[in-house]
């Protein structure tokens, strides 16, 4: 992974489609810039009786079209600027997916692997504590990100519930079913990209059954993703990886033995009767399909032009420079961008604010309907704009994204 800011990524695909839009460089200049921000300094009592304090964020980046909406991450590798620019990327994804709904995001600095779970639970309440301000079903709705999980947003929702005195089950999505959670929600990230890999082999002529996969990252995406391809595709998931390594057999992995693997041991790397690689060597290999589903900038323009994979789905956030873009797209890789690509999770997150606020529950078979209707809409238009517009698909999200924001803040009387 190199350091290229997040942020100045999306300011450079924003400063792409402004061209095709034709944007003014004063509205330019307002979509470049969050309009909230929060720093926090959390106080967490430890097991050994240490307080110790932790950086929080929660970044609101453009409300137009409605109350912000976007993941909260504890990593310890976490900065502001990437919060920004992963709030960015939520605004425009809530807005290619066409829900009523603005960007944001959040993040604690920390490494919950070295936690123990009565710590998580302090630190996941005393980070509610710090931004409920800020926060609540029409301000900013958090769900789940890298590192974070139902249980934690459990305990937000309960924390948040016992501030204001009433249960509050939409002030956070991606919740245990029993606590207001939606059905779906466990894999909607995996399933909504393996809808728009399904559209993307229909337009290149790839025949799914027995397409090659590999896969960078195996967390709660990556390991549904690969469980999603196989199961439901019938795909041949040939390479996975984690944060310890990579594991690669040519004639295909059992992605429910690789997870239970990686449950009793903590990692892929180990698996039996496979090849040991590097999640560098992984990017590379020749396959029909890779899906980065981990952290941001792992293909860059140093290994693009190694890259051999036919489609990249971004399950991802910001898997792909813009520099690694410029050499893609010439060699004919179809990119499915990220914001298009894992969307899947903000439109299920949004389908339980909707059950929520109705006091509903809907069954699963629903949900995935649902689900598919919008990422199948969503990836057309996105490809109809592209062959209009004659650009790629990054740029052609872009768009179809920031046109629809502008057009908000237009009707606003914003600009």
């Amino acid at each position: 992974m190199n350091d290229e800011d997040l942020l100045e990524v999306v300011h450079q695909n924003l400063c792409a489609c402004a061209l095709d839009l034709s944007l003014s460089k004063n509205i330019e200049a307002l979509l470049k810039h969050p309009r909230r921000e929060l720093h926090v300094s959390i106080p967490v009592m430890m097991d050994d009786g240490r307080i110790e304090t932790f950086q929080g964020f929660r970044i609101q980046y453009n409300s137009a079209r409605g109350p912000t909406k976007g993941g909260i991450r504890f990593h310890p590798a976490e900065t502001a600027n990437t919060i920004r620019g992963l709030a960015a990327i939520m605004t425009w994804k809530c807005a290619l997916h066409d829900l009523p709904l603005g960007g944001a995001k959040g993040g604690v600095v920390c490494n919950p692997k070295t936690m123990s779970e009565r710590e998580l639970e302090n630190l996941s309440r005393a980070y509610v504590r710090a931004v409920a301000d800020f926060i609540g079903p029409d301000r900013d709705i958090p769900a789940p990100d890298v590192y974070t999980n139902e249980q934690i947003m459990a305990w937000m929702m309960d924390e948040y519930s016992a501030i204001t005195g009433t249960t509050t089950f939409g002030v956070v999505t991606g919740k245990p079913v029993v606590l207001g959670g939606s059905e779906g929600r466990h894999d909607a990230t995996a399933r909504g990209g393996w809808i728009a890999i399904r559209e993307a082999a229909k337009e290149t002529g790839l025949d799914l059954a027995g397409a090659t996969v590999a896969i960078q990252g195996y967390g709660n995406v990556g390991s549904n993703a690969a469980i999603c391809g196989a199961d439901l595709y019938g795909c041949s998931i040939v390479a996975v990886s984690d944060s310890k390594g990579g594991i690669h057999h040519p004639e295909g992995l059992d992605p429910h033995a690789v997870m239970a693997h990686k449950e009793e041991t903590g990692s892929v790397v180990g698996f039996a009767g496979a090849t040991e690689i590097t999640n560098e060597e992984l990017v590379e290999l020749d396959v029909d399909i890779l899906i980065p589903a981990a952290l941001e900038n792992v293909i860059t323009e140093k290994n693009a032009e190694r890259v051999r994979a036919r489609i990249i789905a971004e399950f991802a956030n910001g898997p792909t420079t813009k520099g690694a873009d410029m050499i893609l797209e010439p060699k004919g890789v179809h990119i499915i961008p990220d914001f298009l690509c894992n969307g899947g999770g903000v439109i299920v997150s949004y389908f339980e604010m909707v059950q929520n606020f109705n006091m509903d529950h809907w069954s699963e078979d629903e949900v995935y309907r649902r689900l598919d209707e919008k990422m199948t809409q969503a990836y057309h238009k996105v490809f109809e704009s592209g062959k209009g517009y004659g650009v790629g698909m990054r740029q052609a999200a872009y768009s179809v994204a920031v046109e629809r924001v502008v057009q908000a803040m237009i009707g606003r009387g914003w600009i």
